[in-house]
């Protein structure tokens, strides 16, 4: 597909728009011009009621879909409420794919997460190593959720012949994370632990586990080019990752997060808070071959990133906690 077949006035549905990853995606879709961006918030339509979206989608037939919500958190939220991630998950996207086939959609972009393969992958991991070996625990029933996202896409388009597609993106971060100790994922959380430290005056800023896993991090706005190039120019059943391509360890995220916000924090290790996962670094040779690569390297994603967070009102981002809109 190429981006001449997608005309200005297309109508896009965008999934989760009030989220982090589903505000980029509008952010990208109005930087290149597009003018008919459809969106509802979860007090508009909620995505778990299949009549409801039937509605919404009869009434707005939209014509190409970013489908980003979804029930997001980081390890405590993850393993302390598995049930509401395992069925919000699983109904927003059934819902939603039901009915852009119903409507006769022409192409739907499902977004999973890299959670969803093996806990003890091969590094790089790639795409072929989905349901290889036993998921994570602390966040298994989303994975599952999302695992059934992905084959989703490829049972409507083996069945139906619809153009779904999924991509596997990598940690994210940037504008509209959640930034509350309780829910969020690592790196928003260390930003709040050392901005709360800056605001202190200093001290010390406990690190969750040893330190030792390595995580990969890609700044929201590249996922969001990542998506619209998809939706351009990818039209096959297996999913794709995407991602920036590096790791680092825990601590060496922490070091660099305090560079950025608290230097003079010292850092100690709660070794008694689980490390989850030893490594997540996808490969993302096959996206690279098609033509996309990230652009915001992580020191100056955590800057623009930190800058967000200074200039946003710490209530009204902290209050979202768990959301899927």
């Amino acid at each position: 597909m190429s981006s001449q077949e997608l005309p200005r006035d297309v109508r896009f549905f965008v999934t989760g728009h009030r989220g982090m990853v589903g505000s980029a995606i509008v952010r990208r879709l109005e930087q290149d011009g597009f003018t008919n961006i459809l969106t509802a918030s979860r007090s508009e339509l909620d995505l778990r009621n299949q009549a409801a979206v039937d509605r919404w989608f009869e009434e707005n037939q939209p014509e190409y879909i970013f489908h980003a919500a979804g029930t997001v958190g980081g390890i405590f939220a993850n393993s302390s409420r598995p049930a509401e991630f395992l069925y919000d998950n699983l109904m927003i996207h059934a819902t939603v794919m039901q009915a852009a086939w119903r409507t006769g959609v022409k192409k739907l972009l499902y977004l999973g997460s890299s959670c969803i393969y093996p806990r003890d992958c091969p590094q790089p991991i790639r795409e072929e190593y989905l349901l290889t070996g036993p998921l994570e625990r602390t966040n298994e029933a989303y994975a599952i959720a999302k695992i059934a996202g992905l084959k989703s896409c490829e049972a409507y388009r083996q069945q139906y012949g619809m153009n779904f597609i999924s991509a596997m993106p990598t940690n994210l971060y940037g504008p509209n994370d959640h930034f509350d100790l309780r829910n969020s994922h690592v790196l928003p959380a260390l930003i709040r632990k050392f901005h709360d430290c800056r605001e202190q005056g200093g001290g010390t800023v406990t690190i969750w586990g040893t330190g030792k896993p390595r995580r990969e991090f890609l700044h929201v706005d590249d996922l969001a080019d990542a998506c619209l190039f998809l939706m351009r120019h990818y039209d096959e059943a297996g999913t794709i990752n995407v991602g920036a391509g590096t790791d680092q360890s825990i601590a060496e995220l922490a070091s660099l997060i305090r560079e950025v916000v608290c230097p003079e924090a010292e850092l100690t290790f709660d070794t008694s808070m689980p490390d989850g996962t030893p490594q997540k670094l996808l490969d993302v040779s096959r996206i690279h071959q098609l033509g996309w690569h990230h652009r915001i390297e992580l020191r100056a994603g955590l800057e623009s990133t930190y800058d967000w967070f200074r200039q946003h009102s710490a209530g009204e981002s902290l209050a979202r906690g768990l959301s899927h809109t």
